[in-house]
């Protein structure tokens, strides 16, 4: 065959050359685009950062409030909501969310103790006064002896709700009271009900059963109950609240998180956000910005007690 007919042989190779690159190419381009969505998902192609906060009650409409407000500021705020307290700090310290807000400097304490660990208080919220509630009387005077009151089972609450049955007297503490206090420091010859503790989120439940009960705030409203029917409370004004002040807690690595303290600081901050936890606490919650350094100086205190007694 002659020279001339050369080129029509050699030129289905050029092409298939040709379109082989360009199959590559758009191999390169998938495979860098399914790179860039296993990365970041839709945040990254939002240019958002994502932070999972855990609490117990997510349900509450001020934290939709937050999640809006801390979008507005870059945030992806993802709320996972947990059925009952002793679940958020173990997840926490697990990594499975980074951040939770559900618990007071003494629960916090408990648990690092018992457990360790070393999650630290980085922001506060609230106080929060805890209260006796009844469905059978009107004022404590109307608490029968030999009655029985229940209080939650925790032992940080336990002890709050022990020292308001004391204030209101109810029970007499061995001790005097602590925030240490247990129900085997109730002096039961010198008290006028019996006390059980029950889980916290089954306290409201009981009250058809019992005198009263303590209900932990977190549980009034969704009890169906009313703040200002409570027929005994602690003061949450006292400034030896502190150790009960509501916090904000991540793993002791994280606690210069500026992305943290940035979400911390639209809860403060944000009128919307603080009307609706002031709307769920029914007026009651006494708002705060605790420096975290004072936060986490009441948390070694409590710390350095709870191990004195261990």
């Amino acid at each position: 065959m002659s020279d001339s007919n050369s080129p029509l042989i050699e030129a289905p190779k050029k092409r298939g050359r040709a379109i082989a690159l360009a199959v590559a190419v758009l191999v390169v381009v998938a495979a860098l685009i399914a790179f860039a969505v296993s990365r970041g998902g839709d945040d990254a192609a939002e240019g958002l950062t994502k932070v999972k906060l855990g609490t117990v009650g997510a349900s509450d409409p001020y934290w939709k409030t937050l999640q809006e407000e801390a979008e507005k500021e870059g945030i992806d705020l993802e709320v996972v909501d947990f059925a009952d307290y002793p679940q958020p700090n173990p997840a926490l310290t697990e990594g499975e969310i980074d951040i939770n807000q559900f618990q007071h400097i003494v629960y916090l304490a408990e648990y690092n103790v018992a457990n360790k660990q070393d999650l630290v208080p980085v922001g506060s919220t609230a106080i929060y006064p805890l209260g006796l509630y009844s469905q059978k009387v009107d004022s404590v005077d109307e608490i029968k002896q030999g009655d029985t009151v229940v209080v939650p089972d925790d032992d940080s609450n336990q002890a709050r709700g022990l020292l308001i049955l004391q204030s209101a007297g109810l029970i007499k503490l061995k001790d005097g009271g602590s925030i240490f206090s247990t129900i085997a420091d109730v002096d039961t010859d010198a008290s006028k009900v019996k006390v059980k503790a029950i889980k916290a989120d089954l306290t409201p439940t009981s009250l058809p059963d019992v005198a009263a009960a303590i209900v932990n705030n977190d549980f009034v409203t969704k009890a169906g109950l009313k703040f200002e029917d409570a027929i005994a409370q602690d003061d949450a004004t006292d400034p030896k609240a502190l150790p009960y002040v509501n916090v904000f807690a991540v793993r002791a690595e994280d606690k210069d998180n500026a992305t943290y303290a940035k979400l911390i600081e639209i809860f403060q901050d944000s009128k919307a956000v603080q009307d609706g936890v002031q709307e769920v606490a029914g007026g009651t919650a006494e708002l705060l910005k605790t420096p975290a350094a004072d936060l986490q100086a009441s948390l070694a205190e409590v710390e350095a007690d709870t191990r004195d007694r261990g």
